[in-house]
């Protein structure tokens, strides 16, 4: 079940029901992650006490705080994917694309705030195995897009290795963008320029892709820097 950031900061909530113990942990470890520090900092004992359960009660749904970690991971992704699959981007045509895929993409992260805020902090903030669970998450989804990307009659000229690269520039871009979204207040005019400045990136990106050529080969240049050998 996705969590949500409807709930407010409070240091101690209500108990919760039986069945939503697992979920009021993961969401006080976010708020806390968000409010305070990240994840590696944080104690057992605090993140129970903020999701109103006993100590114990946390080993009936994590063996430790790794664990936990993980888990929310895997939920950043998971509730990622589902917005990515919902949408079936390979179906729809190649213009407006970009502006539909930031748009959507910026909601998504505003109503999973709680969840992007801690993958940005753990990117780079987390412990060695929550770093890797999160960078092959990113190159998963990285290779899922350059998949994508085959789908398009537009991009037949351009190999598979190719559109990985191009795929792995709009991930990044994207993930740049979720950053500055978490950063800014909610603003009609603070939105739309940070929209227009996403969309151009997007747009830069793909109008270099329409003049690449897969089929280029590299030499060595006069003093043996790489270079491009045009096709006659």
């Amino acid at each position: 079940m996705a969590l949500s950031d409807s709930r407010s900061a409070a240091s101690v909530r209500t108990p919760p029901r039986r069945g939503e113990a697992r979920a009021a942990l993961m969401e006080a470890a976010l708020e806390l992650v968000a409010s305070e520090s990240n994840f590696s900092a944080l104690s057992l004992r605090r993140i129970a006490r903020r999701a109103g359960v006993v100590p114990t009660a946390f080993y009936r749904h994590f063996q430790d705080m790794d664990a936990l970690g993980m888990a929310l991971v895997e939920d950043t992704f998971t509730e990622l994917r589902r917005m990515l699959g919902d949408a079936d981007l390979p179906s729809m045509p190649i213009d407006g694309l970009t502006r539909y895929s930031v748009q959507l993409f910026a909601l998504h992260v505003r109503d999973h705030r709680l969840l992007f805020q801690f993958l940005i902090k753990e990117r780079y903030a987390g412990s060695a195995a929550m770093r890797a669970a999160i960078h092959g998450h990113i190159s998963a989804l990285i290779d899922e897009l350059a998949d994508d990307l085959a789908q398009f009659e537009e991009f037949n000229h351009i190999d598979i290795e190719d559109l990985r690269m191009i795929a792995e520039l709009v991930v990044n871009a994207i993930v740049a963008v979720s950053e500055r979204i978490l950063d800014v207040s909610p603003d009609a005019a603070a939105d739309e320029a940070l929209m227009l400045r996403a969309e151009k990136q997007l747009r830069l990106i793909f109008l270099g892709v329409g003049r690449w050529n897969s089929r280029s080969t590299h030499r060595a240049g006069p003093r043996g820097s790489p270079e491009i050998a045009r096709e006659n």
